[in-house]
């Protein structure tokens, strides 16, 4: 079969997505804290599982994982890597706080540190394979987004974005996911033939883990909203995200294909930009070279 690495897996999305994956017959190399449960779980359906341990928050967490993956590849101790889910995400309820590297905590958690372990590992990959990024409509603004307040990306300078500021915090989290459908345009551009970046978006999931700085409050009222049909949940996300990194269906995909859920739809037009994907990738690889 083959051998998959996806960050963030211990609960909601990420949980959801590794027992599907698990199912499928993968072996697994998780990366994130709190592993023992999710790996025991996946163990129990018969999933070989490594364990990772990082803090995404801490860059030297994020290479030190991906030099203990590469060698579990190139030692044969796994089978070849061909999917990588870079699933790991927050929104921080302060965007003063900052990383252990001193970035903004949600544009490091979000984007730096999967684009470093992608740098590190994406010559590991073994085509065909694919890198999943996750990532949200919130970036642009529409009719329900606005009745919810839900804000939308303020794009400017990426060495901007990673310092500490005032944004409110989900200008922050926009800003991160619009950065992802830049990011995975480019790096398409830079790996090898045979591997496809693809963008996925779960839909929106109220309550999960991703709003643990939210006020208590706003908290239950996510949890609440939660339970509405048609409104997404790990659940039903998390095996479609599994879909997406292994199954013939979406094998085709390249370029960025921005999937919601189930489908392929079309990123807006502010998500296709040739200059800031090119000075993204240019500011990514000082941001991850050089202290903050």
């Amino acid at each position: 079969m083959t051998s998959v690495l996806i960050t963030g897996p211990s609960r909601n999305l990420g949980r959801a997505t590794t027992l599907a994956l698990a199912d499928r017959g993968a072996d697994l190399l998780l990366v994130g804290r709190n592993l023992s449960a999710v790996a025991g779980e996946a163990r129990d359906r018969g999933a070989r599982v490594h364990e990772l341990t990082a803090d995404l928050s801490r860059l030297a967490d994020v290479r030190a994982a991906a030099a203990a993956a590469k060698n579990l590849i190139d030692t044969g101790t796994v089978r070849p890597l061909r999917a990588l889910i870079a699933n790991a995400g927050l929104m921080s309820g302060d965007t003063r706080r900052t990383s252990a590297d001193g970035h903004e905590l949600t544009f490091a958690v979000n984007y730096l540190a999967h684009a470093q372990l992608v740098a590190d590992l994406h010559t590991t990959l073994t085509a065909p394979a694919r890198i999943v990024l996750l990532g949200s409509n919130t970036y642009h603004q529409n009719i329900w987004r606005r009745l919810l307040n839900v804000a939308e990306a303020r794009w400017r300078d990426p060495l901007d974005l990673a310092r500490p500021s005032d944004d409110p915090p989900g200008v922050a989290y926009s800003n991160a996911k619009l950065a992802i459908l830049y990011y995975a345009h480019e790096l398409q551009r830079h790996v090898a033939p045979g591997i496809g970046v693809t963008v996925f978006e779960p839909g929106w999931m109220p309550g999960t883990a991703l709003g643990r700085d939210a006020p208590p409050a706003a908290r239950a009222v996510g949890r609440a909203l939660g339970r509405f049909p048609g409104v997404a949940n790990p659940e039903r996300s998390g095996p479609a995200l599994a879909s997406v990194a292994l199954d013939d269906r979406w094998a085709h995909l390249r370029d960025g294909a921005f999937v919601l859920r189930d489908h392929v739809i079309e990123a807006k037009p502010v998500a296709h930009d040739r200059a800031r994907e090119r000075r993204l990738w240019e500011a990514t690889a000082h941001l991850l070279a050089v202290p903050a």
